[in-house]
């Protein structure tokens, strides 16, 4: 058995996504995923739909990033591992999303560029059963592109049917488990990454 308090440092686990109304659906299902990193372990973060919205619009070769974006970009830098997550708008990705992963072309030439090597669960919220699906498996494609690892385990999430509340249905409940499931897979395969190069030198030793 792994003993991941051998890990160096808590990994990193950073949410980014929501949208522009304060605790949408969206916004409560990626804290919702960030808990689940954090009681697996991770130090966790959180880019919410407000955050995301003083980002500009990502303009190649546009000068100087601002201090939001500066900041964005290091937390994305720094991190081992990210939870996704996008309410599903006419079938794709929300543009705030969509217009935080672009700003990731930045980090091109960092030692870890873009999402390159690390563990992002994917989850998309839609009121209906219609989009999700096909903007579930475009988010996955975006992770792909960035170099990113997609969890076995991405969440839509019909917000027509579930409140995402404590007190709310079974369906409620199901949901809450699976979107702590997916913070739990990032926040065991940074563990698990962080661990094994010192496993590797205890068993050269």
């Amino acid at each position: 058995m792994v003993d991941w308090t051998a890990a160096p440092r808590p990994p990193l686990v950073i949410g980014i996504g929501g949208t522009g109304r304060p605790d949408s659906t969206t916004e409560r299902a990626l804290r919702l995923a960030l808990d689940g990193a954090a009681r697996a372990g991770a130090e966790v973060r959180m880019f919410g739909g407000e955050d995301l919205g003083r980002l500009p619009v990502f303009l190649p070769g546009r000068g100087e990033p601002t201090a939001a974006t500066r900041e964005f970009l290091d937390q994305v830098a720094r991190a081992d591992g990210f939870v996704l997550a996008s309410p599903s708008y006419h079938g794709g990705v929300a543009a705030l999303v969509k217009n935080a992963l672009d700003h990731l072309e930045e980090l091109r030439h960092d030692p870890r560029p873009y999402l390159d090597g690390r563990a992002v669960g994917c989850v998309v919220t839609a009121a209906g059963w219609q989009t999700g699906g096909g903007t579930l498996a475009s988010l996955r494609a975006t992770v792909h592109a960035l170099r990113g690892w997609p969890t076995p385990l991405g969440i839509t999430v019909n917000s027509a049917e579930q409140k995402l509340r404590d007190d709310g249905t079974e369906a409620d409940r199901r949901c809450l488990e699976q979107l702590a499931l997916v913070g739990r897979q990032v926040a065991e395969f940074a563990l698990g990454r962080s661990f094994a190069p010192r496993a590797a030198a205890g068993a050269a030793r």
